[in-house]
């Protein structure tokens, strides 16, 4: 069997991932002849290269982007790695509809850090999270299987908690009106816990700023019993100017509205 047969074989039975060592066994070729064979086909973007000896078969209709979309070889890639992950931050949001700023990047949260990965056009970022395997989380079906999303409660706790990688904060409000009615009170308070206090006291904040008193309630009581000093509301704003919220134990350093 050539090496394009194997591709075609693997894409027939739904299969769009596979390693250079298998590619090897299937078509008993010498690890320099598949490699050889493998970067012909990457130059006609039949084939790309997300991370080394792993490859993705590239469909006609993705060429455009010289990669699979991430959503749909990730997961196999964390599985190939051995790597606890999921989909979080901003491209979580987008999953569950809130998409009023497209993420430039594909966010992975994964149990350790790693660098960046870029494929054609698709590029993906990695953020720790030490204890990402206690996190809340869904499947989600996509193409080519399924992947591992935030669920809706973590996604607001990460997005605050790595605000760094999510644009303004005005952005992350507005985010989180757009996932109110997908947000539960109960779920909220079990989670809390899982994150520094600090990201309680901020989420509580936005959630009050947003209008959903519910989300705002399932938070109050968990700070005034654990919040014991007052945190900056944002890490890089440079404004002098501050007000105090007792109630988050927050020093107010900016000022944010929902962007509606």
């Amino acid at each position: 069997m050539t090496l394009s047969e194997y591709i075609d074989s693997q894409a027939s039975k739904g299969r769009y991932s596979f390693t250079i060592e298998e590619a090897m066994n299937t078509t008993d070729s010498s690890y320099t002849a598949t490699l050889a064979a493998l970067r012909r086909l990457i130059r006609k973007g039949f084939v790309a290269s997300p991370y080394r000896g792993f490859y993705v078969i590239v469909p006609p209709e993705y060429r455009h982007i010289g990669c699979l979309p991430p959503e749909q070889f990730v997961p196999d890639l964390m599985k190939r790695l051995g790597i606890k992950y999921y989909a979080g931050l901003l491209s979580a949001a987008e999953f569950y509809g809130a998409s009023h700023q497209r993420p430039q990047v594909f966010q992975v949260v994964s149990n350790k850090n790693r660098p960046a990965i870029n494929c054609g056009k698709v590029s993906i970022k990695f953020i720790a999270r030490k204890n990402v395997e206690k996190m809340p989380t869904i499947e989600r079906n996509t193409p080519r299987g399924h992947i591992i999303i935030s669920s809706p409660e973590t996604t607001t706790f990460d997005l605050v908690g790595y605000s760094g990688h999510c644009g303004a904060l005005s952005n992350i409000v507005t985010i989180f009106s757009e996932l109110n009615e997908q947000l539960r009170a109960e779920e909220i308070e079990k989670i809390a816990p899982l994150s520094p206090v600090s990201w309680s006291q901020r989420l509580g904040y936005l959630f009050e700023i947003s209008g959903n008193m519910k989300l705002t309630e399932s938070l109050s009581d968990y700070v005034k019993t654990h919040a014991k000093d007052y945190t900056l509301f944002s890490l890089s704003s440079k404004s002098q100017e501050t007000t105090r919220s007792s109630r988050w134990k927050l020093i107010i350093n900016e000022f944010v509205e929902p962007d509606l």
